[in-house]
């Protein structure tokens, strides 16, 4: 007996999925994907501009451009071998239901006037709406409609997210004894760990009262014992900032991700870092991305662009601060920094302006990654030349974009993917170092 095909299912994409990936059309399988007429006016709006989103906006207009060729986009347009087809539906008449919830003709409502339309012209096939906004979700699901968000790009189980740090208990007090006594370390098969060693990963090694920090370095197969080291004048308060220092500073490790909530030290880590790696960089970048307070646009800020920016740019040069503060105003580490920022061998930027730029024996450095795509991550780390080591860092709870959370930010989904890859390093900072009332308000309000 011959196995029944099943029904295509349609897919409406929102706006927002697209300027989070603009490639999205690809990922549905067999499918077809539709895409309102009013989307198309809406990434209109976003063309214009330096920022990603802005990129993706004109990148989905040119696949679309690519895609159809000569034919018309109210046709059913393949997308590929096993993928589905794609259209364009125009505008729809607000139905009876429609009205009635939504009058207001917004470009949601006119989205949702047709995912209610196809709803109802196709009772034989699941119809989907794709969106990042939750409360469009809501308003969908109120009409009847299917609403999702879209999975593709995220983290599958938020709970076992990849924090770099084990801590083992009962271990035989003779290895630790000979990573004491052994710079270069020991075997990692004598730690019988063969299950879990890929990729670079830290140890808290503990037997009753000997301790010991441990890093295994894919790349030997030795477990070798992590020293407290004082980097550009900031020394690490607790273990996590010690792992954190070691992947920053090991030579072997190009790509590193730091998470952990404000005030564990993150940024300031990976700026002593850099400068004190200064002669093996052309460069240092710290960049970070420009998501607009209350969603509010930058111009409704006074000045040029040069003072809309650095209310955004100030906690970068607050973290450089501290690490000046660390040294006499006569002293060469003092003067070094501000030499290199004259220089421009140390540029704080937004991260928009690294656009173009060539990212060849570059220290660049991230800020506030939990604010990028997945497909941002990938854009910015796949411009990184010969000699580029890059270091992202965020607080995956602290997420400003509303089309953003914890398993689908593009920091999250780095340390997820990339785990295990012997040229990456992650680490989980727990603990604040800001102050104990900085620690009290993160953990209580």
């Amino acid at each position: 007996m011959m196995k029944k095909k099943h029904n295509k299912k349609l897919f409406i994409i929102d706006t927002n999925v697209l300027l989070h990936d603009y490639k999205c059309i690809y990922n549905f399988e067999e499918n077809d994907v539709i895409i309102p007429i009013v989307v198309l006016e809406e990434l209109d709006k976003f063309k214009r501009g330096n920022d990603l989103i802005n990129f993706h906006a004109r990148e989905f207009t040119r696949e679309l451009d690519k895609l159809s060729g000569d034919m018309l986009l109210t046709a059913n347009i393949p997308l590929g071998e096993n993928l589905g087809n794609l259209h364009i539906e125009t505008g729809r008449e607000f139905s009876e239901k429609v009205n009635q919830s939504f009058p207001e003709k917004s470009p949601d409502h006119r989205i949702l006037a047709i995912a209610d339309y196809v709803t109802t012209s196709n009772k034989d096939k699941a119809v989907v709406l794709i969106t990042k906004d939750i409360n469009l979700r809501m308003k969908a699901k109120s009409l009847g409609i299917i609403a999702q968000d879209y999975e593709n790009d995220k983290v599958a189980n938020i709970d076992d997210l990849y924090k770099g740090i084990k801590t083992l208990e009962g271990v035989d007090q003779n290895l630790i004894n000979k990573l004491y006594e052994l710079p270069e370390g020991v075997n990692a098969c004598e730690f019988k760990l063969d299950a879990e060693l890929t990729g670079h990963k830290f140890y808290i090694l503990k037997n009753n009262g000997a301790s010991a920090l441990a890093h295994y370095n894919p790349v030997n197969k030795f477990i070798n014992r992590v020293m407290k080291q004082t980097t550009y004048g900031i020394d690490p308060r607790n273990a996590e900032q010690t792992f954190a220092l070691e992947a920053l500073s090991n030579p072997d490790v190009q790509l590193v991700s730091l998470t952990g909530k404000a005030g564990t030290g993150k940024t300031l880590l990976a700026l002593a870092a850099a400068l004190q790696q200064h002669k093996r960089y052309k460069q240092i970048f710290l960049a970070r991305p420009i998501v607009p307070l209350a969603n509010r646009d930058l111009g409704f800020l006074p000045g040029d662009v040069k003072d809309k920016m650095d209310p955004y740019m100030q906690p970068l040069f607050d973290n450089l601060t501290v690490i000046k503060h660390k040294f006499s105003h006569q002293s060469p580490e003092f003067l070094r920094i501000n030499d290199m920022m004259k220089e421009e061998k140390l540029v704080i930027t937004p991260l928009a302006y690294i656009r173009g730029r060539s990212l060849s024996s570059i220290f660049f450095i991230v800020d506030e990654a939990q604010n990028l795509t997945p497909h941002e991550i990938k854009t910015i780390i796949t411009r990184a030349g010969e000699g580029t080591k890059m270091v992202f860092t965020g607080d995956i709870e602290q997420i400003d974009s509303p089309y953003l959370d914890t398993a689908s930010n593009g920091l999250s989904y780095l340390s997820d993917k990339m785990k295990g890859q012997d040229i990456f390093a992650h680490v989980n900072l727990v603990k604040g170092e800001r102050s104990f009332l900085a620690e009290l308000a993160s953990k209580l309000l």
